[in-house]
């Protein structure tokens, strides 16, 4: 049982590794401010959409990354 905890906390570190950086930065910087109105109509949906999926994504393997560390540790020291 211990090693399959490992194996799983294994599987969701790469996983929330994998997951953030998929991610976009959270500031544009100049290069937002030069791309011009185009981007805003077309692009802003489809990568809100697809931010907000990773960054929910995100919180469930973080969860579940820190869960299986904790039921790890425990393992070990008892």
């Amino acid at each position: 049982m211990h090693l399959t905890f490992k194996i799983l906390l294994i599987i969701f570190s790469l996983g929330m590794i994998l997951v953030v950086l998929l991610q976009k930065g959270k500031s544009a910087g100049l290069s937002g401010a030069i791309s011009g109105g185009a981007e805003q109509l077309f692009g802003r949906q489809k990568a809100r959409g697809m931010d907000l999926v990773l960054s929910r994504i995100t919180i469930g393997v973080a969860v579940g990354f820190f869960l299986l560390s904790l039921l790890v540790s425990y393992e070990v020291f008892s």
